[in-house]
């Protein structure tokens, strides 16, 4: 075991950060990150880091080239100040949905940002829902992969709800879906194809599996624009769910996605706080859930040489 564990954390979600030391019994160490007056971001780690092993809790969200600048060069200066180990806490992994070329002459960011952490000098990664689970394979160094369906399912079994039908609000969510189905003791699961006329946009084309009568239950890896889910309750109310709810990991919300869902046809929509919810997004219906005991835990676990996966049994 390494004789020392701590937790830097830079401006993306310092909330979140805090909680896991809570955790983790520390404090949350010190470094400075700012921007100078030309927009370049200044680092200085302002604790003695040498020999300690070292975690830094910052997921790249919106805005996501300023926090992944913070968290490179969070890695360097770490790195430069003899850290024995360095591990990338990313709960949200920003370009995660660029990862293979659908056009030609397209970059793969997802791939490149792996590049990155790595060039940077981060040895581990921990990171929460991927959009994409290939994007493991990116990268050359370990990869812890958490996911957030038991967190989601113990919420839902609390509720006491009855009659449940869990649904993908697409093809490319059916292994998360039928995940959390487990989870809730082996609910039906159903699937909604779609089709995307351009970027962002999504339109309902089929729901395969029976839902009516039922308490519908839409997962999702994140929440975008909103468009996806309010068009999936829709149609599922129209084939007979009794009453529709959803939950999914991150809550991006970008535009006018909390307004959308507010008025939609979703009973709530439960996520985590893997990223910031401005104030003018929680909306009534969102109801947050914190993920900062599972990742602290494994923290904890990677600290001390244990195994991640067990977290999952």
């Amino acid at each position: 075991m390494r004789k020392e564990l701590k937790l830097f954390s830079g401006n993306a979600n310092r909330d979140l950060a805090k909680e896991i030391a809570d955790h983790l019994g520390i404090s949350l160490s010190k470094a400075l990150v700012e921007k100078f007056m030309n927009g370049e971001i200044r680092v200085k780690i302002e604790e003695n880091v040498r020999g300690v092993d070292v975690f830094v809790a910052q997921p790249t969200c919106s805005p996501v080239n300023d926090y992944l600048m913070e968290l490179l060069l969070m890695i360097d200066a770490l790195k430069r100040a003899s850290a024995q180990r360095v591990t990338a806490v990313i709960p949200y992994y920003g370009y995660a949905r660029q990862d293979r070329k659908v056009t030609g002459r397209e970059p793969i960011s997802a791939k490149l940002v792996a590049n990155l952490l790595t060039t940077a000098g981060a040895n581990r990664v921990l990171t929460m829902d991927l959009h994409a689970g290939q994007i493991q394979g990116f990268f050359d160094i370990p990869v812890d992969h958490l996911e957030a369906v038991k967190i989601m399912a113990d919420y839902f079994s609390n509720l006491g709800l009855k009659n449940m039908a869990v649904v993908s609000p697409d093809v490319g969510g059916a292994a998360r879906a039928r995940a959390f189905a487990e989870e809730l003791k082996r609910v039906p699961l159903t699937i909604i194809t779609k089709r995307r006329p351009q970027p962002d946009v999504s339109e309902v084309e089929e729901v395969v599996g029976e839902v009516e009568g039922k308490i519908a239950i839409m997962i999702d890896d994140m929440i975008l624009t909103g468009g996806s889910l309010t068009h999936g309750a829709e149609a599922l109310i129209q084939r007979g769910a009794k009453e529709v709810y959803a939950c999914a990991t991150h809550a991006i919300l970008c535009g006018p996605a909390a307004e959308r869902l507010q008025s939609s046809s979703i009973s709530q929509i439960v996520v985590t706080n893997t990223i910031p919810l401005e104030k003018e997004k929680r909306i009534p219906k969102i109801k947050i859930l914190s993920i900062a005991p599972l990742i602290g835990e494994a923290i904890k676990r990677i600290h001390q040489g244990l195994s991640v996966s067990e977290l999952f049994h």
